[in-house]
C-alpha cells in the first residue's frame, strides 16, 4: 500500500483542516482527537509521510515514541490520571482508519472505561482540555 498525501492528518499538517494543537517539535505534531474515548485523548503523528509503523523509518518511530512519552507524562499531570493507554493500529484489518502513522495517547483512571468510539466531542470542551494539557507541558518543559 502507498501513502495517500490527501489523508486527513496530512491535511491537518498542511493547515488545510483545523486542529486543536497541543505540541509540536521538528519531527512530530500532537493534537486533540475530535472523537475522544477519554478526556485528554490526543494523537501523535510524524510530520513526514508514513502510512503506519510497518513502513515508517526508525527515525520516525523514535521521534513519535519520544513525543508519546512526553505527552503521557503531561496527560497524567493534567488529568490527575493513574496511567495512560497508548494505541497504534496498522492497516484496515488491524483497525487503522486514517492511513498516516499515529499514536493515540489516553489518560486513564482506575475503574473508568473508555467511551465508545465515534462520538464527536464539543469543541469548547476540547479547547478547555487542551489548555490543561498545554499548561502541564509547560510545567515539565
Amino acid at each position: 500500500m502507498s501513502y495517500d498525501s490527501d489523508n486527513i492528518f496530512a491535511k491537518i499538517l498542511r493547515g488545510e483542516i483545523p486542529s486543536e494543537k497541543l505540541y509540536e517539535d521538528e519531527d512530530t505534531f500532537v493534537f486533540m482527537d475530535i472523537m475522544p474515548r477519554a478526556d485528554g485523548h490526543c494523537l501523535v503523528i510524524p510530520k513526514t509521510p508514513a502510512r503506519n509503523m510497518l513502513d515508517a523509518s526508525d527515525e520516525q518511530l523514535t521521534a513519535c515514541l519520544r513525543t508519546v512519552r512526553r505527552m503521557g507524562h503531561a496527560l497524567m499531570r493534567a488529568f490527575d490520571a493513574g496511567g495512560v493507554t497508548v494505541q497504534q493500529f496498522n492497516e484496515a484489518p488491524g483497525g487503522q482508519e486514517v492511513f498516516h502513522l499515529h499514536y493515540h495517547v489516553l489518560p486513564r483512571h482506575e475503574g473508568v472505561s473508555l467511551r465508545p468510539p465515534g462520538q464527536m466531542a464539543e469543541m469548547e470542551v476540547l479547547k478547555v482540555q487542551a489548555e490543561k494539557i498545554r499548561a502541564a507541558l509547560a510545567e515539565t518543559a
